[in-house]
C-alpha cells in the first residue's frame, strides 16, 4: 500500500467513524424519546403478565442510581456506547426481570453472529455467482441474454419475503425440507462457543436458503454489472488489435477486462451492502432465522417496549453497513488509481 492509498485509507476510516458518531446520537435520541425508562418498561412488562406487585419509589430510586439512570444524559450516552462496542452489552437490564436478564449475553452473542455469518455467506455466493453469469452473459451476447432473463427477471422484481415463503413451500412439498432456524436440532441448545464440525456444516447447510434468497437480487444486479463492464472494455480499439493478432476471447476478458470488471463490481457492491442488511431483517423473520433483526422483531412482538434493545441492534446494523461500505472503499482505491485522485484533480485550478 503506498501513501496515497494510506491518505486515502485514513480519510475514509475518519469519515467512517464521523458517520458512526452520528448514527449513534440518532439512536441515543430514538432510546430517549418514549416516557418514563427501562425500569417503567420492564413494571409495565411484568404488570402486563399478571403476576407483579410493583415496586415502591425508594426500590425504583435504587435501581435508577444502580443503573445509572440517574445521571446526565451524556454520561449515560458514554455508558451505553462503551457497553455496546466493549463489552457487547445492549443496554440496562433490570435484576428482578430475571427471565430476559439470564440469557441475555448468550442471546446477544448468538444473534450477532448469526447475522454475521449470513451476510457473510451471501456475500460470497453473490461475487462467487455473479463472476460467471457475467463472464458466460458477455461473452455469448444474445443467447447468454436469453437464457439469463428470467433469472435476472425473478432475482430483480420478486420480494425477499415472497421468494422466501415460495422457496420454502416448495423445498417442504417436493422434499421434505424445513429450512426453518441456522442449525440442526441437536445443536440448538449448544452454547455458541462450542463449535464442532457437525455443527459447522450444519450450518452451512442451513444458510443455503436464506442466502439464496437474500443474495438473489444482488446477483441480477451484479452480473449485469460486470456484463455491461466487459462488452464496454472488449469493444474497445487496443482489445479489437488484441484479438486480430490471435488473441482467444478468454483470454481477452482475463487479461484486458478483468480490472475494469473488479471496479465495477467493487462499486455495485458497496451500493448492495445497506440493501442486503435491511433485507436480512426482513429474510430472518419470514424464515425464523435467529439473527439480530429476528430477536429485535421477536422482542417487540412478545415483550414489549424495550427501547436500549432495539436503539443498540440498530447501531450494530448501520456499523455493519458502514464498515462493509468502508470496506469496499479501500479496496477500490487499491484496484483503480482513479478513485483516490478524483478529489485531489477536482480542487486544481483550471486553466
Amino acid at each position: 500500500m503506498n501513501m496515497k492509498t494510506l491518505r486515502f485509507a485514513v480519510a475514509r476510516i475518519l469519515l467512517a467513524a464521523g458517520t458512526l458518531w452520528i448514527i449513534s446520537l440518532f439512536a441515543f435520541v430514538i432510546i430517549q424519546l418514549p416516557k418514563g425508562d427501562v425500569i417503567d418498561a420492564a413494571e409495565l412488562r411484568l404488570a402486563g403478565r399478571g403476576f407483579y406487585e410493583g415496586l415502591t419509589n425508594e426500590e425504583r430510586d435504587t435501581l435508577r442510581s444502580y443503573f445509572g439512570l440517574k445521571r446526565p444524559l451524556l454520561w449515560q450516552y458514554g455508558d451505553w456506547i462503551y457497553g455496546v462496542v466493549f463489552k457487547i452489552d445492549f443496554g440496562p437490564r433490570p435484576h428482578y426481570d430475571v427471565d430476559r436478564s439470564s440469557d441475555f449475553k448468550e442471546r446477544v452473542h448468538r444473534g450477532l453472529g448469526f447475522t454475521l455469518a449470513l451476510l457473510g455467506f451471501t456475500s460470497m455466493l453473490i461475487w462467487f455467482s455473479s463472476i460467471p453469469i457475467g463472464v458466460y452473459s458477455a461473452m455469448r451476447r444474445r443467447s447468454g441474454d436469453r437464457d439469463l432473463s428470467l433469472f435476472k427477471s425473478v432475482g430483480l422484481n420478486v420480494p425477499d419475503f415472497l421468494l422466501a415463503l415460495l422457496l420454502a413451500y416448495f423445498l417442504f412439498a417436493f422434499f421434505g425440507w424445513n429450512g426453518g432456524g441456522l442449525l440442526p436440532p441437536e445443536y440448538v441448545n449448544i452454547p455458541w462457543n462450542v463449535w464442532s464440525v457437525g455443527k459447522v456444516v450444519g450450518m452451512l447447510q442451513h444458510l443455503i436458503v436464506p442466502g439464496i434468497v437474500l443474495g438473489a437480487a444482488g446477483v441480477a444486479k451484479q452480473s449485469s454489472l460486470l456484463r455491461d463492464a466487459l462488452l464496454e472494455e472488449i469493444g474497445k480499439r487496443y482489445v479489437a488489435a488484441a484479438r486480430a493478432r490471435g488473441v482467444p476471447e478468454w483470454k481477452l476478458i482475463a487479461k484486458y477486462a478483468a480490472r475494469a470488471a473488479t471496479v465495477r463490481l467493487i462499486g455495485g457492491f458497496r451500493s448492495l451492502l445497506p440493501t442486503l442488511i435491511g433485507g436480512s431483517v426482513i429474510v430472518s423473520v419470514v424464515m425464523n432465522l435467529p439473527t439480530l433483526g429476528w430477536w429485535m422483531v421477536q422482542e417487540m412482538v412478545h415483550e414489549g417496549p424495550d427501547m436500549y434493545l432495539y436503539g443498540s441492534i440498530f447501531l450494530v446494523l448501520c456499523a455493519l453497513a458502514v464498515v462493509g461500505v468502508l470496506v469496499c472503499d479501500i479496496a477500490l482505491a487499491a484496484v483503480d488509481p482513479h478513485v483516490r485522485l478524483k478529489r485531489r484533480a477536482t480542487r486544481q485550478p483550471a486553466r
